[in-house]
């Protein structure tokens, strides 16, 4: 960062590759270092909060916590509380051994139903066996684009413990995930500015499978801050987090990621951006990961481009 831009060095060469430097300098004036009043609510009405955090070898994993509303609350905006008993985290999960105090963690609160979305990053000040404090260091809202529509019917606690499988490449029941997953959460994570949670949505199919090691994503525009892009320009290592609402599981990946600029598109799967980035797998978890939950599917997301076929 330097005194002369809000954004870090990465986010400003993005910003200027897609010849967006403008709109993203108009946009920031929605980032704030608290959480404004009208959020507030907003936070503690949610179930379900998207993490971003970094291991000990600093690879970045995406992970999402769920619990009754009011499980994550703010009082005066400064910080975000977390309310996580110690006998209720997922040991799978590397979130649980990635924070510790004065560790960076990205959070997304999105409300799938209303297609409202709000970003929070900050700092752990305090972790125990009650829970989480986090000290933010900015948040704002996100566009509502791209976010397929669903509503939770019902959440339980689990019964059994989550059932977990480990690998390295992309086979089985893993690709069919993929394949017909809508919705994915990316964690990214910048030196300076901490780390971060993101969303990406499309049509069913919009992530594609290159080989056995690889995804391909397309970009769509969006609020052009390129938070996500930004973090990957300075830091490759990246984190996945891709729901499977329909049977309870989830995948979590982490690996690299590259951005490809100025690709042909002619069924214009990108919107018209004709950027895509490319994950490179390292590894990954797969788990029974949402126990209990029912969702309904309601509809896409009008501004979804085509997928390709």
């Amino acid at each position: 960062m330097t005194s002369k831009t809000p954004f870090h060095e990465g986010e400003r060469a993005i910003q200027q590759r897609a010849g967006e430097s403008a709109v993203a300098d108009r946009n920031v004036t929605l980032v704030s270092d608290t959480v404004i009043g009208g959020a507030r609510p907003f936070i503690a009405k949610q179930f379900m909060v998207v993490l971003g955090s970094v291991d000990a070898s600093g690879d970045v994993w995406a992970s999402a916590l769920f619990g009754q509303p009011g499980f994550i609350h703010t009082t005066d905006g400064r910080a975000i509380q977390i309310d996580v008993p110690e006998g209720s985290r997922d040991p799978v999960d590397p979130l649980w051994t990635n924070i510790a105090s004065g560790r960076d963690l990205g959070m997304l609160f999105i409300e799938l139903g209303s297609r409202r979305r709000y970003r929070v990053n900050g700092t752990v000040s305090r972790i125990d066996g009650n829970g989480i404090d986090v000290s933010i260091r900015e948040a704002y809202p996100n566009c509502p684009k791209y976010i397929q529509r669903r509503h939770l019917r019902a959440l339980g606690a689990s019964e059994e413990p989550a059932q977990a499988a480990y690998g390295t490449v992309l086979r089985g029941n893993v690709t069919q995930l993929i394949q017909q997953a809508d919705t994915l959460f990316v964690a990214t994570h910048h030196v300076e500015t901490g780390a971060d949670a993101s969303h990406r949505g499309g049509g069913a199919g919009f992530i594609q499978i290159v080989d056995e090691q690889t995804l391909r994503i397309p970009d769509y525009h969006g609020n052009s801050l390129f938070n996500t892009l930004g973090n990957l320009q300075a830091d490759s290592r990246a984190g996945l987090y891709i729901p499977d609402f329909a049977n309870g599981q989830s995948l979590q990946l982490t690996g690299t990621a590259t951005v490809e600029w100025d690709q042909a598109d002619p069924d214009r799967v990108t919107g018209g951006t004709g950027r895509f980035w490319v994950f490179h797998v390292a590894k990954w978890i797969l788990r029974d990961a949402i126990p209990r939950a029912e969702w309904e599917y309601l509809d896409a997301s009008p501004f979804n481009p085509p997928v390709a076929s």
